[in-house]
């Protein structure tokens, strides 16, 4: 069955990433204690074993060391003092390393689930958690019965482990009742790091079934209604006439942007009325002429008269106006298939310049042939459409 939000909607949906971000924020991770225990377990386990030798050492040396009195030190009354805090130094470096391993392996094992989250949150006091209705729920609720199975599974897992390592490893422990001092220590200790370390290893049957738990538990806690679903697609996503103003806002500073590059344009090729676009050509720095501007109805007749303003020469040639609007897109070379039609408009252009500059009769107009299908079809927009003027 689905839980419920405070309102009383069912939480059907799965949780999204903003969700888990913001609960991820809040400090609310899957976590396991049990992976956390038996993480610590291991690594005290292999502390041990690697650091045991030292620290044996170390202690046994303090041993000696807090029995070994000179004669003058018997009648000092200040000595005792004295030997105690040197005792207790020597005690703290001998066992160092391994609580400072223990102190980094208890930080970082419960991040292995959940990774690492630090909040303030859930320490912020909560009027529910006095209510004892709710108290009394939690001790009886599903939680509590799922804690009360692992915790019987650990006895099981962790109890039949050691009775098989003691029936396992039993004639080992009778051969240390008739073996030397020396020798059963040193064969004690070792029995000791095994069952240690298997003992920490025998969890990782509860810690299999408790990670997969824990992470559904908690994907359940942050799971969503509708409403909320709807609520956060609206704050990311924005209110529809919020995005539409935020969509004109974009097209205006485009369609300023484009503007501010007709001047630089060699030619403006019009419709002439409906469509217009402005071509620029640079033989040392272009392979071929690009758009740096077009539109139709409002936005060619902008084009035009930004044209004017700057003496950008304006063609007439509506078949390839049409083309170039439909085929070209802006701040883009042209397409090869209009190379043709765009170079003698251009060849035009720079003859026209020079016989103004010279007083010579202009050139005739060239009619630029568009291959066949790069007109067709293309029909004006419908009053008001500028058509794609992004930049």
């Amino acid at each position: 069955m689905a839980q419920e939000s405070e309102d009383g909607q069912e939480k059907t949906e799965e949780p999204t990433p903003k969700r888990r971000e913001d609960s991820r924020k809040k400090g609310q991770v899957p976590r396991s204690r049990e992976l956390t225990t038996m993480l610590v377990l291991l690594v005290a386990a292999g502390a041990m074993l690697a650091l045991g030798g030292y620290m044996g050492n170390q202690l046994t040396g303090l041993l000696e060391w807090s029995f070994s009195l000179d004669r003058s030190h018997i009648y000092d009354p200040g000595i005792v003092i004295q030997r105690l805090h040197e005792a207790i130094g020597r005690g703290l470096l001998a066992v160092a390393p391994f609580i400072a391993t223990m102190l980094v392996a208890a930080l970082l094992a419960p991040v292995a689930l959940g990774g690492w989250s630090f909040s303030f949150h859930p320490m912020a006091p909560k009027p529910e958690k006095l209510s004892p209705i709710k108290g009394f729920g939690r001790m009886f609720g599903t939680r509590a019965l799922v804690e009360l199975g692992k915790a019987l599974g650990k006895v099981l897992v962790i109890g039949g482990t050691a009775v098989g390592l003691f029936v396992l490893f039993w004639d080992s422990f009778y051969a240390m009742s008739r073996a030397p001092l020396e020798t059963a220590m040193a064969e004690g200790i070792r029995l000791f790091y095994i069952f240690f370390f298997l003992l920490a290893l025998s969890m990782l049957v509860v810690v299999a079934i408790d990670i997969p738990y824990q992470i559904w538990d908690h994907t359940q806690k942050i799971r969503m209604t509708r409403q909320e679903v709807k609520e956060e697609f609206k704050q990311t996503e924005g209110k529809p006439e919020v995005k539409q103003r935020q969509r004109e806002q974009q097209r205006e500073m485009a369609n300023r942007r484009m503007m501010e590059e007709v001047p630089n344009a060699d030619v403006v090729i019009t419709n002439p009325a409906h469509y217009a676009v402005a071509l620029q050509y640079d033989q040392s720095r272009m392979r071929a002429p690009k758009v740096v501007a077009k539109g139709t109805d409002l936005l060619a007749a902008r084009i035009r008269q930004v044209a004017e303003e700057n003496d950008i020469l304006i063609f007439q040639a509506p078949p390839l106006a049409r083309a170039l609007y439909h085929s070209a897109e802006l701040e883009q070379e042209i397409p090869a298939a209009l190379y043709y039609a765009v170079a003698q408009v251009l060849a035009y252009v720079y003859q026209f310049q020079a016989a103004q500059q010279r007083g010579w009769t202009p050139p005739q107009k060239p009619d630029p042939d568009v291959p066949e299908g790069y007109d067709a079809g293309a029909e004006r927009p419908q009053d008001g459409q500028e058509g794609d003027n992004r930049s």
